[in-house]
C-alpha cells in the first residue's frame, strides 16, 4: 500500500494538511508494522467540503448508474481478498485463516447481500391513490468504524449510505487502518465519482470529534464502545444530526436442559472466537441447574484447548488481542474477577506458556459469579466467560435482562414453543438460537445500551434516507 501516509478526498489521493504520523502496532509482536497520518481539522474540512458539493449529483444519479459501480467493487473486493486479508491479520491480530474466511468474508457477504437489497428497494412508494411518499437521502454522512470486525463495519456502513445517494466520509480506526487505506484503493478502482467516498485517517478525539460536531455531516453512523457512543451523540446534538450507533454487548447464551449434547463446548469456543473482541459475544453463559455440573466439565476442557498463537500462524487458534490498552484491560478485569470472588475454573492473567511477546491473553472461565461483581457487569471484550446455573425460565430471562445492553442473546433447546417464548421475553435487538445463524439482509443492532438503528440489507439501506410526504402526486 502505497498510500498510507495520504487520505482520499474528492476522488484523489493526497497528503495530510499538516504531518502527524501515527505507529500502527502488529499485536502479535509488539513492532511497528506501518505508519499513518492522523488528519487535522483542516483535513476533516476539506473531505466534508467534498462530500458536500458530490451530494446533489450522487443523490440524483439513477440507480443503475450506482447499481454498477457496486457490482464492479464487488469484483475489485473479492480479486484482492489475500490482500485485504493480510492487512486485517497483522493490524489487529485475527488468525489468517479467520481473517481470510471470516473478516474478508463478512465483507464479501453483506457487499452481496446489499445489492441484492438495493435492486429490489423501492424508494417511491404510493400512500393513497394521489398521495406519494418519498425515500431521499439524508445528505452527507460521517461513517466511524471499529478495529475488531474492519471490513464488516466498513462495508456495513459505506454501501448503504452511497446506495441510499448519500455521500460519505470514512474515519477507520487508527489502530487497525490499514484495511480501511485498503478498501479505500478499491473504492477508488471501482471509479465512484469525485467526493461520493472520502477517506481521513484519526483518532477519536481529533477528527472523530470534528465529524461529530461539524455543521455540514448530517449524520453520523458510529461503531465502538457506549462510552464513546454517548460522546458522540452529545457532539451531534448541538447540530440535531440523526445519530446511529452500533455499541457494547454482554450476551447471555441460555442452555436449558435439553439443549444439545454439545452446546456448551460450542458456546465457549463461540465466546473466544476473534479472541472474544466481538460485541456479540455470548460472554454469560446460563445453563439449567440439571446440567450445570457437565457444562463446567465441557467449557473448561474448551477454553484449555483453544490454542493461542499469532495471527500469521494458520490454523484454527485464536490470536492477540488488539492493542497493549485493551491487554492491560482485560488482564485488570480478569483480576478484578479473582479479587471480587469469583471462581477461576481455566484461564487466568497473564499471557499463555510460550507466548512472551505480544498482547496474547489466556482463554478464561469464571464460575460463582453473582450479579454485583463486575465481570458480570461490564464488557470485557477479550477470551473471558462467566458461567452460570438457573434454575427456571423466568429466573433466566430476569438474568439475561439484567444488563445495560442488549445487542445480542442465544437459546439453546429443542422445544420450539419454549424457545419462540423465551426470544420474545429478551430485551435485545438479536437473539440466536440453537446455533442457526442469520440470514444476508437481516437486521443487525441492539436495545439499550447497545445503541439504535439497523445495519444489514433493506434495514441498512434506510437508516441513511429521509421520508418525505407529496401530496397530489397523480392529480
Amino acid at each position: 500500500m502505497s498510500n498510507l501516509k495520504n487520505f482520499y478526498i474528492n476522488g484523489q489521493w493526497v497528503a495530510p494538511s499538516a504531518a502527524n504520523d501515527f505507529d500502527v502496532i502488529n499485536p502479535s509482536n509488539e513492532e511497528v508494522c506501518a505508519t499513518i497520518s492522523l488528519g487535522s481539522e483542516a483535513d476533516t474540512n476539506a473531505a466534508v467540503a467534498a462530500a458536500r458539493a458530490a451530494f446533489e449529483s450522487w443523490a440524483f444519479t439513477p440507480k443503475a448508474e450506482k447499481m454498477a459501480l457496486l457490482r464492479k467493487l464487488l469484483d475489485i473486493y473479492k480479486a484482492r481478498s489475500e490482500e485485504m486479508a493480510q492487512a486485517m491479520s497483522m493490524e489487529m491480530g485475527a488468525p489468517i485463516k479467520l481473517s481470510r474466511a471470516q473478516q474478508v468474508g463478512a465483507g464479501s457477504w453483506h457487499l452481496e447481500g446489499f445489492i441484492n437489497a438495493f435492486e429490489k428497494f423501492e424508494f417511491d412508494t404510493p400512500y393513497t391513490a394521489t398521495e406519494m411518499t418519498l425515500r431521499e437521502p439524508i445528505g452527507v454522512c460521517a461513517l466511524i468504524t471499529p478495529w475488531n470486525w474492519p471490513m464488516n463495519q466498513i462495508v456495513l456502513k459505506v454501501i448503504p449510505a452511497i446506495a441510499a445517494g448519500c455521500t460519505v466520509v470514512l474515519k477507520p480506526s487508527e489502530i487497525a487502518p490499514l484495511s480501511g487505506v485498503l478498501f479505500s484503493e478499491f473504492m477508488d478502482e471501482a471509479g465512484f465519482p469525485a467526493g461520493v467516498y472520502n477517506m481521513v485517517n484519526g483518532d477519536g478525539p481529533g477528527v472523530g470529534s470534528q465529524l461529530s460536531a461539524h455543521p455540514d455531516v448530517d449524520m453520523v453512523s458510529f461503531t465502538g464502545s457506549s462510552r464513546a457512543g454517548k460522546l458522540i451523540s452529545k457532539s451531534a446534538a448541538d447540530t440535531l444530526k440523526r445519530v446511529s450507533l452500533e455499541l457494547g454487548g454482554k450476551g447471555a447464551n441460555i442452555i436449558f436442559a435439553d439443549a444439545r449434547d454439545n452446546a456448551p463446548a460450542d458456546g465457549a469456543a463461540r465466546c473466544f472466537r476473534n479472541t472474544g473482541q466481538s460485541c456479540n459475544a455470548p460472554t454469560r453463559m446460563f445453563v439449567e441447574a440439571s446440567r450445570f455440573a457437565e457444562a463446567v466439565e465441557q467449557v473448561k476442557a474448551t477454553a484449555e484447548a483453544t490454542k493461542v498463537a499469532p495471527a500469521s500462524e494458520d490454523g484454527g487458534h485464536i490470536g492477540p488481542l488488539v492493542s497493549e490498552m485493551q491487554f492491560n484491560k482485560v488482564q485488570d478485569l480478569i483480576q478484578k474477577g479473582i479479587d471480587e470472588g469469583a471462581t477461576l475454573l481455566a484461564g487466568g492473567t497473564g499471557r499463555p506458556d510460550g507466548l512472551n511477546r505480544g498482547y496474547y491473553a489466556r482463554p478464561t472461565v469464571f464460575t460463582d459469579v453473582t450479579p454485583d461483581m463486575t465481570i458480570y457487569k461490564k464488557e470485557i471484550f477479550g477470551p473471558v466467560m462467566c458461567l452460570m446455573p438457573f434454575d427456571t425460565e423466568e429466573d433466566v430471562i430476569e438474568m439475561t435482562n439484567d444488563t445495560p445492553y442488549g445487542l445480542t442473546n442465544y437459546i439453546q433447546t429443542e422445544d420450539t414453543e419454549k424457545r419462540r417464548r423465551v426470544a420474545r421475553r429478551l430485551r435485545s435487538g438479536m437473539v440466536e438460537t440453537n446455533g442457526s445463524g442469520f440470514a444476508q439482509g437481516s437486521p443487525f443492532g441492539g436495545y439499550k445500551q447497545s445503541g439504535n438503528g439497523r445495519e444489514g440489507g433493506a434495514f441498512g439501506i434506510e437508516e441513511f434516507l429521509e421520508v418525505k410526504a407529496v401530496s397530489g402526486w397523480n392529480d
